[in-house]
């Protein structure tokens, strides 16, 4: 960053919530001393994955839903190379906002953690498949040993090697998102409150040390393993069995705030707060991904403020499914058409 970006007013910034692909991706500001890691070797680029994007932010333009305060705490998150912790009710978009940081600074493919209640801190980091690999060494063993396999461009044989222990590990979406890349990866860490009570402590060392270890490639004598990754297709290189990241990921992690976290995750992460966007807001996201503002979208949408102002629990899939359904030929919103709207439009907090 230049002296002059730096005295300019929000000069640091590098995200401005726009959504929109770059035609160079950016620059990203250097990471605080405290925040700088050497792992190697570095990875390719990640693919792309636009029909993900496109899912969640729709094919139009991006309907700006973040003011001027969220917008320094995305920023902020992205110089400090800290993860964001973003709370709102279910279906506010929270974990829209990765793909919006993706697709805006042309980071690649979102790695998705999806968290239930019995996800472990390994699950997110890799699997390992000893029941495959034990199998795949009594085969060989067995028999396999002997076999032949005719050499490249020869009319020799060689002998089929033994199962490696890198065939059977797979890196999850966490594990991924550490591996050495020249520019970071985007980690959307969904629903973390739903996770087992340990599994944020667990996490503590992993967020701030940017390294983890796979024990199975430790004890191995190869020293190096290709491994799968999380990216369909894609294989990684390990060396010693540590996993270093080259630049901390962008680490988004949603949570409906049905639980507390421990102070000393929270210590680790940027507070975000999303909240329900304004009628223009809404009206806008519908045509942005639609395409088009249907006849009776506002009166939807007006319907769909009131009964989130009155308290209940709505998701912002509801609104775009109940405004679609006034796109089929022949539906009409009122009359026995009204019925089917309301149910589109129920409060989730009541079960039905």
């Amino acid at each position: 960053m230049s002296a002059q970006e730096q005295t300019a007013p929000n000069g640091w910034h590098v995200f401005h919530a726009t959504g929109r692909p770059p035609v160079t991706p950016p620059p990203l500001p250097e990471p605080p001393p405290w925040r700088r890691f050497r792992g190697g070797p570095v990875q390719p680029a990640p693919p792309d994955d636009p029909a993900a994007a496109e899912r969640r932010l729709g094919p139009g333009d991006v309907t700006p839903q973040l003011g001027p305060d969220e917008i320094d705490t995305v920023n902020a998150a992205l110089l400090l190379r800290r993860p964001l912790l973003i709370t709102g009710p279910p279906g506010v978009g929270k974990s829209t906002l990765a793909y919006l940081i993706s697709r805006e600074l042309g980071l690649g493919r979102v790695l998705e953690w999806n968290i239930v209640s019995r996800t472990t801190l390994r699950d997110g980091l890799y699997t390992y498949d000893a029941m495959g690999r034990a199998q795949a060494i009594a085969a060989w063993q067995a028999g396999l040993r002997h076999a032949t396999v005719p050499a490249a461009e020869t009319d020799s044989t060689e002998p089929q090697l033994p199962p490696t222990v890198g065939d059977f590990l797979t890196l999850g979406a966490l594990g991924t998102a550490l591996l050495p890349y020249d520019r970071p990866r985007v980690l959307l860490v969904d629903e973390l409150d739903k996770s087992d009570i340990d599994l944020p402590n667990d996490l503590l060392h992993v967020l701030e040390n940017g390294s983890y270890e796979v024990r199975e490639l430790e004890r191995d004598s190869a020293g190096s393993a290709w491994v799968r990754t999380d990216d369909p297709g894609g294989r990684a290189r390990v060396d010693g069995g540590r996993v270093e990241c080259r630049e901390f990921p962008v680490v988004v992690i949603t949570s409906n705030g049905e639980r507390e976290f421990p102070a000393a995750f929270r210590r680790r992460c940027l507070p975000l707060e999303m909240r329900t966007p304004t009628k223009e807001q809404l009206l806008a996201m519908v045509e942005g991904h639609l395409g088009t503002r249907p006849r009776g979208s506002e009166d939807l949408v007006d319907l769909f403020v009131q009964q989130v102002q009155a308290g209940g629990t709505h998701s912002l899939d509801q609104l775009l499914n109940a405004v679609q359904m006034t796109t089929a030929g022949g539906f009409q919103a009122d009359g026995d058409g009204r019925k089917l709207v309301e149910m589109l439009l129920r409060d989730l907090a009541k079960g039905r």
